[in-house]
């Protein structure tokens, strides 16, 4: 499995994302890191680039919504519709449903344990 991890929109935090990307590098996943303050353009564009499985977006600016749709709608228009996307950050629970209703594989809100994140892309429903 092969997994972007990518920071979208103006937000400057990375250390979460970080921490995530490490913790499945650890676990065997191979991962892109995109770095910070990227469109969802250029993060669709890098996923088809690096012919990834899964996109995780970490999103702390509340901006998770239309962050993700933008990317799941460029995935789609370039023909990458089977590549996942996962939001992790801070998403308020009212959010799940509506991340998932727009096609977002699995929400990891903040404080979510890394073992289970692990476990998702590992054995769980992402793998």
């Amino acid at each position: 499995m092969k997994v972007l991890v990518a920071k979208p929109g103006l937000d400057g935090h990375d250390r979460g994302a970080k921490v995530v990307a490490q913790a499945l590098r650890d676990a065997g996943v191979e991962v892109v890191y995109t770095g910070l303050k990227r469109t969802p353009e250029e993060i669709v564009s890098e996923a088809i680039q690096e012919d990834v499985d899964v996109v995780g977006l970490s999103v702390l600016s509340g901006a998770h919504v239309p962050l993700a749709r933008r990317v799941l709608e460029g995935l789609r228009a370039r023909g990458a519709d089977d590549v996942r996307v996962v939001v992790g950050g801070i998403v308020p629970p009212a959010d799940v449903d509506a991340l998932r209703a727009i096609g977002v594989a699995r929400v990891f809100p903040m404080g979510t344990p890394l073992p289970d994140i692990v476990k998702a892309f590992q054995g769980g429903e992402l793998a």
